[in-house]
């Protein structure tokens, strides 16, 4: 039940289709009814048992109010061709033929409209999981596999989409169709059909038992197949050292370990699937056999409890039935199945954003004097990872970030643009915390270039316009002169229309960095984020990176971490990271002659160039 209403909340503005979806399918039921119905008139008139009805008894909502009914109809369309009980046969040769004409039409109308709602629903789970994933904090993605979540927003969602048609037909379609033959059953015979009711739930017990067991592996087989994704995600993204080690039979034997157990998952919950229908229908067709024996014997008693045409047409509306209770059964496996993966889904969903704006967070236009770190620290994870940092970062000053790996560098810079938040102290952008300000405007004033270019399988011209107006080929081509990159992208077959490749595979390192400075560029933030820009280029890619980056950081403030310690002579303050605290600050000039620790990083450099 936990599974349906999480999906109920889906069909808002929805329910116009549910109406008529619910609707035809019990139309369709009606009218298969009908067809059911004719054994009685057509057993009458094959052993002469129909008794004429000549005046209009008028339709009555009762048993032998239809069936007055119909026997003055059929009684008149006899009498209207000269008594000839052959004519007879063919009304309800006829009606059986509109019954089960009008029958399967509604059938397909309420299928017609049950793939656009389930679609529907699809889609906006699709939507809605993308828009989560992309707007929590990138602190959430660190203690997750990409193919979990990759195999959330695939698998688990195809899993979804088929539960989805399982959990419209169990709410709206299928205990309608077994309540309609209920209640037709009723009507015939109360004393077989209380005698129904006491085997049914016995039957129902069984399915149930075996289908509970189904989510638990449902579960484990997800689990296989995002452990599968992250392997090939993996392997493909570090293909060259796999290859460079030697260790493609290490990757096989690994995916091919996680691979053996998905089969034999699958295996396991095929059979227990599987096994829905066959048990049901057998059930169902015991059940039916006592029906026979019980119903027989009240139709062979003198005077007889059911009269034989009212007991065929129960047997027969009762075998009917059986198909809607096998796709009940196996309904609740189907649904067991999706819930598994409702669940899995909901993780994501309902997984908190710890970073948001404020109720009452107000706009920011432009830096005007400063950004300052006023005691902050920040932990992850119970590591404190920066301690009591104070910082102030005027307006227009460009200030370098250096320290050994793992110092805290990297997230002392992405508390700026609020990748994370400060867990004690305050961090302030013009004198008011940055946590009162709208965070779309605070990153409007950020322009970040990585240590590794992040580019999209895309064109290099809307690489360069991420974010931003991709029409503007003007800016685009000045961002790109800007960033020394307009000469390479000229030599390309498409030009600035030419696709980069998947992570821009079909760029070199030097290039792929010049295209994310020119996307710099064209955002013209005043505030920039230099994280190693240069540090993976070699000697001549470096000289031209540097050079566009020269020209980036021209009127902007710029915070720089530095690998190289000779790019940032010139900034107007270098702060010296250790263990999350700062232990030196001053000019290049001022920190030499302290010969401290930053002494040390530069004679070390030195040493090893």
């Amino acid at each position: 039940m936990k599974a349906i209403r999480s999906i109920l909340p889906y069909l808002k503005g929805k329910w116009n289709y549910v109406v008529i979806y619910t609707t035809c399918n019990l139309l369709s039921v009606i009218f298969s009814t009908m067809t059911v119905g004719m054994i009685i008139p057509f057993l009458n008139m094959l052993f002469g048992k129909d008794v004429a009805l000549t005046s209009n008894p008028g339709f009555h909502l009762s048993k032998d109010g239809i069936a007055n009914y119909f026997k003055y109809l059929l009684s008149d369309f006899i009498a209207a061709h000269d008594n000839n009980k052959v004519y007879g046969l063919v009304f309800v040769c006829l009606i059986v033929v509109f019954s089960t004409l009008f029958k399967n039409l509604f059938l397909y109308i309420s299928k017609y409209m049950l793939h656009p709602l389930r679609n529907d629903i699809v889609l906006h789970i699709r939507e809605e999981l993308f828009q989560k994933v992309v707007h929590l904090p990138i602190g959430f993605f660190t203690n997750e596999r990409k193919g979990d979540i990759l195999s959330r927003m695939t698998n688990d969602v195809n899993a979804i989409e088929i539960s989805i048609i399982s959990m419209m037909e169990l709410l709206f379609s299928t205990p309608l169709t077994v309540i309609f033959y209920f209640a037709i059953l009723l009507i015939i015979s109360a004393k077989l059909f209380l005698f129904l009711l006491i085997l049914l739930p016995i039957a129902g017990l069984l399915i149930g038992r075996v289908s509970k067991s189904l989510k638990k592996s449902t579960v484990s087989t997800q689990e296989k197949l995002a452990n599968i994704l992250s392997i090939i995600e993996e392997t493909l993204g570090g293909l060259r050292i796999v290859k460079a080690f030697r260790a493609e039979e290490n990757r096989q034997n690994t995916f091919n370990q996680e691979n053996q157990q998905l089969f034999n998952l699958n295996n396991n919950i095929a059979r227990k699937r599987e096994l829905a229908s066959p048990m049901s229908e057998f059930l169902g067709i015991l059940i039916l056999c006592i029906i026979i024996w019980f119903g027989g014997n009240m139709a062979l008693q003198t005077p007889a409890e059911i009269e034989p045409g009212l007991f065929i047409m129960f047997i027969s509306l009762f075998y009917f039935l059986i198909n809607p209770l096998k796709a009940l059964s196996q309904l609740f496996y189907n649904l067991h199945q999706g819930s598994a993966s409702i669940e899995r889904i909901q993780k994501i969903l309902q997984a908190e954003n710890t970073v948001v704006d404020q109720p009452n967070a107000q706009p920011i236009q432009a830096l005007q004097s400063s950004i300052e770190f006023k005691n902050v620290s920040f932990s992850y994870a119970g590591n404190k990872v920066l301690n009591n940092i104070n910082l102030k970062i005027m307006r227009g000053q460009t200030i370098a970030i250096v320290g050994a790996s793992g110092a805290g560098k990297s997230t002392l810079v992405d508390l700026i643009p609020r990748f994370h938040d400060v867990t004690e102290g305050e961090l302030l952008m013009d004198g008011i915390n940055i946590k009162d300000y709208k965070i779309d405007d605070v990153r409007r004033l950020m322009g970040i270039v990585s240590q590794e270019p992040i580019l999209f399988n895309d064109s290099i011209s809307n690489n360069i316009s991420l974010g931003g107006d991709a029409n503007d080929r003007t800016s685009i081509k000045h961002a790109a002169e800007v960033a020394n990159a307009k000469d390479f992208i000229l030599q390309k077959e498409g030009q600035y229309d030419s696709l980069v490749g998947d992570r821009g595979t079909k760029l070199s390192g030097g290039e792929k960095q010049r295209i994310t400075i020119a996307r710099a560029i064209f955002k013209n933030p005043p505030v920039l984020i230099l994280d190693e820009a240069t540090s993976s280029l070699d000697t001549v890619s470096e000289r031209q990176v540097q050079d566009a980056i020269n020209n980036l950081m021209q009127n902007r403030t710029s915070i720089v971490i530095a690998h190289r310690l000779s790019t940032v002579q010139n900034a107007d303050e270098i702060i010296v990271l250790e263990k999350g605290e700062i232990k030196e600050r001053g000019t290049h000039t001022e920190l030499l002659a302290h010969q401290g620790l930053y002494k040390k990083l530069v004679d070390m450099q030195q040493v090893l160039h």
